[in-house]
C-alpha cells in the first residue's frame, strides 16, 4: 500500500441509501415542520417495531437517553449506578447528568463487556441501577446481569449505543431491561446525519415521563409540571433515521462477513475480542496488540487509518477523579493493547485482506531474528 490513505477508518458517505436519504430530506424540507412531529412519531414506531419493543421515544443523544431513562426511573442525588470502565465516557456523564453518582467496575477480560462479579461486589445500600454496555456491538452478559438486579431490586438500564438490533442469548438487547439507550451518531451501525437517540422500554409509565424530560418537563404548552431541559429528535434525524432503517439487516450481515474475514485472515498473534454471543453486531473491530503503537503507525504508513476504542479507561479519566473507582485490570490492560481496524458495510472484501495482511506484515517483521 501507498502511503496516501486508501482504507479509511469508516466511510460516512450515503451508498445504497441514498435515494431513500435524499428522498427523506427533501420531505421534511417540503412539510415545514422541523420538530416533534409526524416523523418521529412514525420512526419511535418504526424503531420500536425493530427493536420488538412495545415503545421508542426519541431524544437528541444517546448519552440523554441514559439520562432521561435514570430520572424517569426517579434515580438521582445520593444514589449509585454501576457502570463498566471500558466504555465511552459518556455513560457514566450520563449518570451524572441524572444527579446520580456512577460506580466504576471493571469488565470481562475476554469480552471486555462488564463483568457481573464486579458488579456484585460495588454493590451497597445506595446502588438504584446497572448500566450494562453492549460494548463494539458485542451483548454484555445479559442472564447474569438479570439474575444480579433481580436479587438486589436493581433497575436496569442498557447502553445499546453501538448495538443497533443485536440479540443477547437469542433476545433483542433492551427488550428485558427497565429502559435502553441508543445512539444515532453518524458512526453508530444506524446513524443520522447529525445527533440523534431513542429510549426503548416496555414499561407504559415510564414513556409519558421520558417524554415530558426531554421537552422541557411539560404535560401540556406553556404547561410545566417539573424542572427539565430539552432534549428533542429532529424530524429531519428522524426522517433519515425512518429511511436507513431497513437497511440496517443488511449492513449487520455484511459487518458479520468482514469480522469474519478478518477472524480467518488475521495472523495468530493478533487476538481479536472474543465473541460471545453470535447476536455480536460488530459496530467496531478491535485487537489485542501488545505493540499497538507501532502496528498503528505502520498501518498508518501502509494508508490504513484505525483508532483506539479506548485509549483511557474511565478510571484513568481525570472526570471521574471525585468517584473514587474500582481498580479495573482488565480495563486497563485492554486500553494498552486494543487497536480497531476498519469495518464498515462499504468496505470490500480485498481491502479487508489488505489490511489482514499488513497487520501479519507487521508481526513477521517485528518478530525476533
Amino acid at each position: 500500500m501507498s502511503a496516501r490513505a486508501r482504507v479509511p477508518f469508516v466511510d460516512l458517505h450515503p451508498g445504497d441509501d441514498a435515494a431513500a436519504v435524499a428522498r427523506a430530506i427533501t420531505r421534511v424540507v417540503a412539510s415545514g415542520w422541523y420538530v416533534l412531529g409526524p416523523e418521529v412519531e412514525q420512526f419511535e414506531a418504526e424503531f420500536a417495531a425493530a427493536c420488538h419493543a412495545p415503545f421508542a421515544i426519541g431524544v437528541a443523544s444517546g448519552t440523554d437517553a441514559i439520562a432521561l431513562a435514570l430520572r424517569a426511573l426517579d434515580i438521582g442525588p445520593g444514589d449509585e449506578v454501576i457502570v463498566p470502565a471500558m466504555t465511552a465516557a459518556y455513560t457514566a456523564f450520563a449518570v451524572i447528568a441524572a444527579g446520580a453518582r456512577p460506580v466504576i467496575v471493571d469488565v470481562e477480560a475476554a469480552t471486555l463487556t462488564i463483568d457481573p462479579d464486579a458488579c456484585a461486589d460495588a454493590i451497597t445500600a445506595r446502588t438504584r441501577a446497572i448500566v450494562p454496555v453492549h460494548l463494539y456491538g458485542q451483548p454484555a452478559d445479559m442472564t447474569r446481569i438479570r439474575q444480579l438486579a433481580q436479587r438486589h431490586a436493581l433497575a436496569i438500564v442498557e447502553d445499546c449505543c453501538q448495538a443497533h438490533l443485536a440479540t443477547a442469548d437469542g433476545r433483542p438487547v433492551g427488550t428485558d431491561a427497565d429502559a435502553a439507550a441508543f445512539s444515532f451518531y453518524p458512526t453508530k451501525n444506524l446513524g443520522a446525519l447529525g445527533d440523534g437517540g431513542a429510549v426503548i422500554t416496555s414499561r407504559a409509565p415510564l414513556v409519558d415521563r421520558i417524554r415530558r424530560l426531554r421537552n422541557g418537563g411539560q404535560t401540556a404548552r406553556y404547561q410545566h409540571l417539573e424542572a427539565a431541559g430539552h432534549s428533542r429528535l429532529d424530524e429531519l434525524q428522524a426522517a433519515v433515521l425512518r429511511a436507513r432503517l431497513p437497511f440496517v439487516a443488511g449492513w449487520t450481515a455484511r459487518r458479520r462477513e468482514l469480522a469474519a474475514l478478518y477472524r480467518r485472515e488475521l495472523p495468530p498473534s493478533v487476538q481479536p475480542i472474543e465473541e460471545r454471543d453470535p447476536g455480536h453486531v460488530y459496530h467496531l473491530f478491535p485487537v489485542r496488540v501488545a505493540e499497538r503503537d507501532a502496528l498503528q503507525s505502520h498501518l498508518a504508513a501502509a494508508g490504513v487509518e484505525t483508532l483506539i476504542h479506548y485509549p483511557v479507561p474511565l478510571t484513568e479519566q481525570p472526570a471521574f477523579a471525585a468517584y473514587e473507582p474500582f481498580h479495573c485490570p482488565a480495563a486497563a490492560e485492554a486500553s494498552r493493547t486494543l487497536l480497531s481496524l476498519p469495518l464498515y458495510p462499504r468496505l470490500a472484501d480485498a481491502n479487508a485482506a489488505a489490511v489482514a495482511h499488513e497487520v501479519g506484515a507487521f508481526r513477521k517483521g517485528s518478530q525476533p531474528a
